[in-house]
C-alpha cells in the first residue's frame, strides 16, 4: 500500500514538472523561499498586530503556526521521517535548496494553512480572506513546483494546518464565552 502512494505520488511529482515555464521558475522559487520558516506569515501576523482591526488575526495566526510548528516539525517529520523527493524519483529537478532531510508533512504549507484559515476567519475584508487562501494554496503548490514535497506531503500540511487553525479557533471561542459568564 505504502509502495502504491509513493509510486503515485512520484508520478504526480513528475507531471508537476512537466508544467513548468521557465520563466515562472524564479518566481515560484522565491515565493516558496519566502515560506522558509514561516517568515512571511510571520512577518505577515506581526503586521496585523499594529492595527485593532487585525490584531485578533494576528495573535490567532501567530498561536495557530506555533502549534503547527510543534506539530509538524518537531513531532510528525521525525516519526515519519520520509526522504525528500529528489532522492527516490528519478529525473526530478529541483529548484531550491533543502536542508531538512525529512519530508512528511510540509511545514511550508501547515505554516501557511494555519495562517490562512486563521486569516479567513478573523480579517474584516473580503479581498484578504480570499487571499488569505490563494496564498496558502500557491504556497502548497510551490512546494510540488520546485520538487521538495511529495504531493501527499502538501497534503498532509494542508490539513495539519487547517487542523491547528481550528483547534486555536476554537480554543479563541471558548475563551471569549467564557469572559462574558
Amino acid at each position: 500500500m505504502l509502495q502504491a502512494i509513493q509510486e503515485m505520488d512520484g508520478a504526480a511529482l513528475l507531471w508537476v514538472q512537466s508544467m513548468r515555464w521557465d520563466v515562472l521558475n524564479p518566481l515560484v522559487a522565491l515565493y516558496t523561499t519566502l515560506g522558509n520558516a514561516g517568515v512571511m506569515w510571520i512577518v505577515l501576523s506581526l503586521i496585523m498586530l499594529c492595527s485593532p482591526k487585525t490584531r485578533k488575526a494576528g495573535v490567532l495566526s501567530l498561536a495557530s503556526m506555533l502549534l503547527g510548528l510543534l506539530c509538524t516539525n518537531v513531532i510528525l517529520k521525525h516519526l515519519v521521517a520520509r526522504p525528500r523527493p529528489w532522492l527516490d524519483v528519478a529525473g526530478l529537478t529541483v529548484l531550491v535548496n533543502v536542508s531538512d532531510p525529512n519530508s512528511f508533512p510540509s511545514g511550508h504549507t501547515c505554516a501557511a494553512f494555519a495562517a490562512g484559515m486563521i486569516w479567513l476567519r478573523t480579517l474584516p475584508w473580503k479581498w484578504g480572506r480570499v487571499a488569505a487562501v490563494v496564498l496558502a494554496v500557491c504556497m502548497g503548490l510551490s512546494r510540488l513546483y520546485v520538487g521538495v514535497h511529495y504531493p501527499s506531503d502538501v497534503l498532509a500540511g494542508a490539513l495539519v494546518g487547517a487542523f491547528c487553525a481550528w483547534a486555536v479557533w476554537s480554543t479563541y471561542q471558548r475563551m471569549e464565552r467564557s469572559k462574558k459568564r
